[in-house]
Parts: C-alpha cells; sequence; structure tokens
C-alpha cells in the first residue's frame, strides 16, 4: 500500500505487478476493495494501480467541489508522479466519467468502460412530476427561511446517492451528475471495451449502445441477466473478457 499527496488530497493506492500499467477507477460511493479482484488478476502481467478516489475510502477529501475533469487531472497528477505514460484505464459508472475525460487530454493505450455513467438521459413522466414537485415545494420552504425544512425537502427528493452524502462530497455529486459527456465521447481513438448488464438500471444499456456508436474504435460485450454490478457479480467472465482484450499488451511497458 501506498500514498502520496496531490492537489492538495491524501491520496491511498496500491501497485501490484510490472509492465505496461493498467490503472482501476471505482464507482461512486465505493473503494479500491471494488477492483481487488482484477487487481489480483491481472497483476500477473502488467503494471496495475489501484486508488482510492478523493473522497472515498481512505483517501481524503478535496477542498474544494471537483468536477470529473478535476478527477482526471488528479489521475494525470498521480501517473506523472510515478512516471506512467500511456495508460490502459479500467472504470466502472463514476471510474468511467472519469477515464472517458482523462482519455479525452492525454493519450490512452486502451480502456474499458463497465456500466458506464457521463449521458444524460430524457427524464420519465413521473421523474417530471418529481422534479416540478421539488421546486414548487422548494419556493415554499424559502419562504419560511428555514433551512432545515430546505435541506429535509432536498433530502426527501434526492437520490440515494444525493442522500448519502455531505458537504463537499454532495456538491461535488450534483457538479458531477450534471456534467453530460456525450460531446467528449468522439475525442479519441484508442481502442474501447465497454462491458453492460443488460438488466443494468443505474446506467441502462442504451447508453452503452450510444457510447459504442459515438467512440471511433469501440466494441460491446452484453453480461445477459446482470446488472450495474455485472463485473462484480461476475468477475471470472469480466477477467477472461480483459484477457482477451489485453492479449497482445502483456509483457510490455507503459
Amino acid at each position: 500500500m501506498a500514498s502520496i499527496e496531490l492537489m492538495g488530497v491524501h491520496c491511498n493506492y496500491s501497485i501490484q505487478g510490472e509492465g505496461q500499467a493498467v490503472v482501476l477507477l471505482h464507482g461512486w460511493g465505493q473503494n479500491m476493495q471494488m477492483m481487488q479482484a482484477i487487481q489480483n488478476h491481472l497483476a500477473k502481467d502488467f503494471k496495475v494501480f489501484n486508488l482510492d478516489f478523493p473522497g472515498f475510502g481512505q483517501s481524503s477529501m478535496p477542498l474544494t467541489a471537483w468536477g470529473v475533469f478535476d478527477y482526471a487531472e488528479f489521475i494525470h497528477e498521480l501517473l506523472k508522479a510515478n512516471h506512467v505514460e500511456n495508460p490502459i484505464l479500467i472504470g466502472h459508472s463514476f471510474g468511467c466519467r472519469v477515464a472517458i475525460c482523462y482519455t479525452s487530454k492525454y493519450p490512452v493505450k486502451k480502456m474499458v468502460l463497465t456500466g458506464a455513467a457521463g449521458l444524460r438521459s430524457t427524464p420519465t413522466r413521473t421523474q417530471e412530476l418529481k422534479s416540478k414537485s421539488y421546486k414548487i415545494g422548494k419556493k415554499l420552504v424559502q419562504m419560511t427561511g428555514s433551512k432545515t425544512l430546505e435541506e429535509s425537502l432536498k433530502n426527501h427528493f434526492g437520490s440515494e446517492d444525493y442522500k448519502n452524502t455531505s458537504g463537499i462530497l454532495r456538491e461535488i455529486f450534483v457538479k458531477v451528475v450534471n456534467e453530460d459527456l456525450i460531446d467528449y465521447l468522439d475525442k479519441f481513438d484508442c481502442p474501447v471495451l465497454l462491458v453492460w448488464g443488460d438488466k443494468d438500471e443505474a446506467t441502462p444499456l442504451w447508453m452503452g449502445k450510444i457510447m459504442e456508436e459515438k467512440m471511433k474504435n469501440a466494441g460491446l460485450a452484453i453480461f445477459e441477466g446482470d446488472d450495474h454490478y455485472a463485473y462484480f457479480h461476475q468477475a471470472a467472465r469480466f477477467n477472461l473478457v480483459l484477457d482477451a482484450f489485453f492479449v497482445k499488451d502483456k509483457g510490455t511497458q507503459a
């Protein structure tokens, strides 16, 4: 296990193996443990970086409300400190947002995105009604001047991820989910493997299909009958897919 101070943040991370650098980027509200099986599997052929994103696990909180590109810049600084260029990136959900932003700015050899977040969906009728109710309630509460009632209203209408955050992390969450990355999907031409559970409700399969269409060099693998955590539930299968995608990269240096 290692640690480093970058951009005002203490980062907890680990490195296993030698060879081409692979960077694992976990999802929102998670930590490096969710990616541990991937690190253990790939370490025999690659130099694998596994980290707790700032604000999660044992890494400290950013001092200000970061957006996705701030997290991408943090990864760049971490890799620069470890003398790594042209990495392979593997991300899940929020980690995919960071991977897309990173790859739109810096050279990347390959990228694997599973249950990738980053696209905004058209609100359903229920979501539209919920939004209107929140806006009406917000105006009424603001008339009372009660911060307690205002916070209670936000918690009532907010998503589970929103409810589970507070302070700067909540500000970060709001900033992150409002960043639509569709215009960045064609900003790179490295090979991209998309892995999706067809029962994913957090990032539905249609998002994966759009990413495959918009990216210049992408392919989509579907794990039937699985959800947003298909890569974790079917870890052995996911690792076999990685082996096939990385077959020509083993033994090379970053």
